[in-house]
């Protein structure tokens, strides 16, 4: 009898079929079901399940649960709703997903780099200017969090000639990046940052992190960049930044309420660009042979992927 493997999410009907699709012609040993096709008795057989932002209240129903596997990076929003529940959750750890969003890194950091924001300016006024040119050499440009996904964008960002520091919660060692740890460490590297890009998972530490304390202690008409999670940064504080001219411009593609509602100041802000969170969307044709290697694992030899810290958050 095949095992069935649940998979539970709050995906359009599409793109979970795909999902499906691709999990069973990996898994070809295993029954893969959306939730909403399960008994009471397949449900209560299941030991591992794979998540995409799943209902607590559809995971609550398959109680022999082990583990389950998300397949996205970040679990933030299953730790707010099912830490207190007692099988483990191993987040997405895919290559590709690292290099997608360094590509991103390095396209909106050029973006900033090549003052973009200021020439569209120039356009809308009908203004044929010229803007002194810097070289990357002369751009510091700070990471926050040095993950996978922190450690790949900011080789790339080096490689392109920046000059590149990252902060972490933890200590971290990188040839060719300066890695800073620490709250002390944090405010003497966002003083120097010419750029700064978030990365950063939400945690306890992270949210609000990006508050008028922050901005305070950034260097006069420094860039942010937020790819991370939304509800680390105080958006009344972002935009008080803005205004004041100690942040010269923003480029948010998360925040803490998604889709950004339609009457949110963000959305005409002159110092603002706006994105859907697009940074580094999953590949379901890298990500579904991961998943699926650590199922087969699982199922032949018991062993669990290396999980999430819930206390930590990540």
């Amino acid at each position: 009898m095949r095992s069935i493997i649940p998979f539970v999410h709050q995906l359009e009907d599409s793109e979970a079929a795909q999902w499906c699709d691709a999990l069973s012609e990996q898994l070809p040993e295993c029954d893969i079901r959306q939730f909403c096709q399960l008994n009471s008795d397949e449900k209560s057989g299941a030991t591992v399940a794979v998540v995409a932002n799943p209902s607590p209240g559809d995971v609550a129903q398959l109680p022999n649960l082990k583990w389950v596997h998300s397949v996205w990076a970040g679990v933030e929003g299953m730790l707010a709703s099912l830490a207190h529940m007692p099988f483990e959750i191993v987040r997405l750890i895919d290559p590709q997903l690292a290099q997608t969003m360094s590509e991103a890194v390095l396209a909106w950091v050029m973006y900033l780099h090549r003052d973009m924001p200021q020439y569209r300016q120039l356009q809308s006024a009908s203004q044929w200017r010229q803007l002194p040119y810097t070289d990357p050499g002369d751009r510091h440009i700070v990471l926050l969090g040095l993950g996978a996904l922190g450690q790949k964008s900011a080789l790339r960002l080096v490689d392109n000639g920046f000059r590149v520091s990252g902060w972490s919660r933890s200590a971290k060692h990188m040839e060719s990046v300066r890695c800073y740890s620490g709250e002390q460490q944090l405010s003497e590297l966002l003083s120097e940052a010419d750029i700064i890009v978030s990365l950063l998972p939400l945690t306890r530490d992270t949210e609000s992190l990006m508050d008028r304390q922050f901005f305070r202690q950034v260097k006069t008409g420094a860039a942010l960049i937020n790819f991370g999670r939304g509800a680390s940064v105080v958006e009344p504080d972002l935009l008080k930044a803005l205004d004041q001219g100690q942040l010269s411009h923003a480029v948010l593609d998360v925040f803490a309420q998604e889709p950004l509602p339609p009457e949110s100041p963000l959305w005409s802000h002159p110092g603002i660009t706006l994105l859907p969170h697009i940074s580094a969307p999953t590949s379901i044709a890298t990500a579904s042979p991961i998943v699926a290697a650590n199922i087969i694992r699982y199922l032949s030899q018991g062993i669990i992927p290396e999980s999430v810290d819930k206390s930590r958050g990540y």
